[in-house]
């Protein structure tokens, strides 16, 4: 009996051991190739710079390219739950594969981060899903205010063909009541085309105060472009998905005077001492331009970074109700994101409620333009 006591009680101790250093698993599908490649390298890129652990625990990171295509992000959002037995997801690059995710998250009951906005579900529709980007009307927010400053009545909108381009102009034309202006124009683009001569002519003909573009990253240049080398004089607003080296790179000349709401982590040396994310935003972008050079700096390697953040604090309480790799620890992880309150990020403050998985207000948005090509804290 006291030989079987001895063994019991080394069986629970290793139990024990086994369970507090259980390895937790992230399944990662971003866009690595395809229109979104300039959007999912530097959300991949932050992997390499974020801590082996997730609350405590050591973790594992398996990233796949979905091509920035949704069937592909779908595909491997299942091959994650039923092969790699992950606890639970990132990605993906664009709203359509987000979505595509968010919808297998909801069937395998398994945590998803999102790195791309979703369209605003209540959480009883995506209950399964947490999204750190901005909500889009929050940002285009800050571009209708500055709209109303300048004196704009009518603006053209030109975005993608898809749920992004939604998603932007379901904004602004919410907001146009409030901010006292008219959207005179709904042209649309496919990530991957490389005119839109005929969008930006009919938008010229509108003759519009401003234009909108519901784009991002380096294809989110194309109207841009158009739109200058027809000799648009007013302002040219985009939206976080537009802001970062690639734009501008793609762009060129053409991209100076482009504007566009972020997060503060763009511009983290230009924030008052007393910004909330200001410490968290400028020690990540110092890491980040160590890592992949001066300027390399950009809105979705800080989505990552956040996202990791707020998984690390709902490990640290998930792990204390259930072992990694198993249902009732994704039950309870997804639990514990629920409840994360004031999680400073690079990107903004977080408190998630069960009504409200994102959890971000103002202090989570600065505007921004194109100056000598850098993007710059608009004053």
């Amino acid at each position: 009996m006291f030989t079987l006591r001895l063994a019991s009680l080394a069986l629970g101790c290793a139990f024990a051991l086994a369970s507090a250093h259980a390895e937790v698993t992230i399944g990662v599908s971003l866009g690595l190739t395809g229109p979104g490649a300039s959007l999912g390298i530097p959300y991949k890129n932050t992997l390499q710079l974020v801590p082996a652990t997730l609350g405590g625990e050591p973790v594992r990171y398996i990233v796949l390219d979905d091509e920035s295509k949704p069937d592909n992000a779908a595909k491997n959002a299942r091959k994650f739950v039923s092969d790699d037995k992950v606890d639970a997801m990132m990605g993906s690059t664009g709203v359509p594969s987000a979505l595509a995710m968010a919808q297998v998250a909801a069937e395998t009951k398994t945590p998803l981060i999102s790195l791309t906005p979703l369209p605003p579900l209540p959480p009883e529709r995506a209950p399964w899903s947490y999204v750190i980007p901005q909500p889009t009307e929050l940002m285009m927010s800050a571009a209708a205010q500055d709209m109303k400053k300048r004196g704009v009545k009518t603006v053209g909108f030109i975005g993608y063909s898809d749920s992004w381009g939604d998603l932007v102009y379901n904004a602004i034309t919410a907001l146009a009541p409030t901010y006292g202006y008219k959207v005179v124009t709904n042209e649309r683009f496919g990530r991957a085309d490389t005119s839109v001569a005929g969008q930006v002519l009919k938008i010229i003909a509108a003759a519009p105060d401003a234009v909108v573009v519901g784009g991002s990253g380096a294809p989110g240049a194309t109207p841009q472009i158009a739109l200058v080398e027809r000799g648009f004089k007013g302002p040219i607003y985009h939206n976080h998905g537009t802001v970062n080296l690639a734009f501008i790179q793609t762009a060129k000349k053409a991209a100076e005077g482009a504007i566009a709401p972020t997060g503060p982590l763009i511009v983290a040396e230009d924030l008052p001492a007393d910004y909330a994310t200001k410490a968290v935003s400028l020690d990540f972008v110092k890491r980040y331009e160590a890592a992949f050079g001066a300027g390399s700096r950009n809105a979705f390697s800080g989505y990552t970074y956040d996202g990791v953040l707020l998984l690390d604090a709902g490990v640290r309480e998930a792990a204390k109700k259930a072992r990694p790799g198993t249902p009732e620890f994704r039950s309870a992880l997804r639990d514990a994101l629920e409840n994360v309150k004031n999680l400073i990020g690079s990107h903004g403050v977080y408190t998630m409620t069960p009504s409200n998985h994102n959890g971000e207000d103002e202090r989570a948005r600065v505007l921004v333009h194109v100056v000598n090509g850098e993007w710059k804290l608009a004053k």
